[in-house]
């Protein structure tokens, strides 16, 4: 490929490609898992000694206490990550962990919700642990002028796998004949299980290409004695009391919390929505291929903007389309309807969140880039709590989902007026003077 346009990509180097392919590998979970195949799979036969709108709402429940679990795990983990230099050996424990029950999804069978929920649980806290560890190794390998680029290249990557082996699940949903398979949920069984190998596949670039940060300490811990864990938490406890020098970081994190559940409730409701209110599996599946594939350019075209106008800027136009698309989404009654929202949410999903992700990075000090990480994934998962307890709570009441739809509006307004307020540049030149004062460490 044109050195060019790698370099426009945010993917010229081997390195990066190898970091990006990571997303290739994971954002299988993101959408077969988390969003297509699975939700559809726990209400229609996981689900089916219950009734579809208490199905819907356990669904929802499940979600929020998965991403309960890593919110309260993620912070110390990435403190003790980054005080043994092992972002790389965490990585791998998480992935396995995920790879392993999104493999055993595929003995799921009829009423067994309480089964799938332990086994999503599961899988759900290996992917949104590793990704804490891979997003924390973004800053050691990309400079502030390329982070931007580079973390939009690594989510556009990640939407074009995960969008590829979606094309093959959905077929085999389709015509599971063709795969020697007897039906839909046999299919939806063996998809879980293409997930989980594909994962395990595309994971190994990294791991071959991508080093491990060299371990730095605070000049504090110089000398310090004590587990891993011990000074994990004391490194953890030290960081809360130094976050009111972070103001800026503060300011983006609180607006980060906003919009964030409202994009993560739409991305985890969206399909168990759309099959409450009667869409069939083709359509719902349809709708969210159409996502991934229109995300691949609109996420390069966002990381190209963002040169031009800034990650702020660029993340506040997202947030303006995602207000839209929550108003809309209460009038949903067809098909094509979701058509038109999953070309929307293509638009703007995936430049909301690189980007995102891209400017913390380049506004943390890269000696603590997992145990701020950990505390990005705090805000991230915490924020996807809400959307779907509140989703869970308006279906039981209502006995329909509309109204937690429409209400997400709230989250993405609010988001965009916090985050006007943040001041980049300020909250980079904070972390650089920190990255400064940090020396090498070395093993007794």
């Amino acid at each position: 490929m044109n050195a060019g346009l790698l370099n426009a990509l945010g993917l010229h180097r081997r390195v990066l490609r190898s970091w990006a392919l990571y997303d290739w590998a994971n954002s299988a979970f993101a959408t077969t898992i988390m969003a297509a195949v699975l939700p559809i799979y726990y209400v229609q036969v996981a689900g089916n000694t219950i009734p579809s709108n208490v199905a819907l709402a356990y669904w929802g429940y499940t979600a929020a206490l998965a991403l309960l679990i890593i919110s309260v795990l993620s912070p110390i983990l990435g403190a003790m990550a980054d005080y043994l230099g092992a972002k790389k050996k965490f990585l791998a424990a998480f992935m396995t962990l995920g790879v392993v029950a999104t493999a055993a999804l595929s003995f799921v069978g009829p009423g067994q919700w309480i089964l799938a929920s332990a086994l999503y649980i599961a899988g759900n806290l290996g992917f949104t642990g590793s990704i804490v560890f891979y997003a924390s190794l973004l800053p050691h390998i990309a400079s502030d002028e390329e982070v931007d680029r580079v973390a939009a290249g690594g989510w556009a990557v990640g939407y074009a796998g995960g969008g590829l082996l979606l094309v093959v699940n959905a077929l085999m949903l389709i015509r599971p004949e063709l795969f020697g398979l007897a039906d839909e949920a046999a299919a939806s069984r063996a998809a879980f299980l293409t997930v989980a190998v594909w994962w395990a596949a595309f994971s190994i670039p990294l791991f071959r290409d991508v080093p491990e940060p060299a371990r730095r300490l605070d000049p504090a811990e110089t000398g310090q004695a004590g587990s891993p864990i011990t000074i994990g938490f004391r490194r953890l406890g030290r960081t809360f009391g130094e976050l009111r020098q972070y103001r800026q970081l503060l300011i983006f994190m609180l607006a980060f919390f906003l919009y964030s559940d409202g994009i993560g409730t739409i991305i985890k409701m969206a399909t168990a929505y759309g099959s409450e209110i009667g869409l069939g599996t083709g359509a719902l599946i349809g709708a969210l291929l159409l996502v991934q594939f229109v995300g691949v350019p609109f996420t390069f075209a966002f990381g190209a903007l963002s040169g031009r106008i800034g990650p702020k800027h660029s993340i506040m136009l997202a947030l303006v389309v995602y207000a839209g698309i929550s108003v809309f989404g209460y009038f949903v009654t067809r098909a094509w309807h979701f058509w038109v929202l999953a070309v929307a949410v293509g638009m703007v999903q995936g430049g909301a969140q690189s980007l995102s992700r891209g400017l913390f990075a380049s506004m943390i000090p890269r000696v603590k880039s997992s145990e701020f990480f950990g505390f990005f994934s705090v805000f991230e998962k915490m924020a996807g709590i809400l959307g779907p307890i509140l989703f869970g709570v308006a279906s039981q009441l209502t006995g329909t989902g509309r109204l937690g739809i429409l209400a997400v509006v709230v989250f993405f307004v609010s988001g965009l007026l916090v985050l006007a307020r943040v001041d980049v540049e300020e909250g980079r030149r904070v972390a650089r003077l920190e990255d400064a004062e940090a020396v090498p460490a070395q093993w007794a």
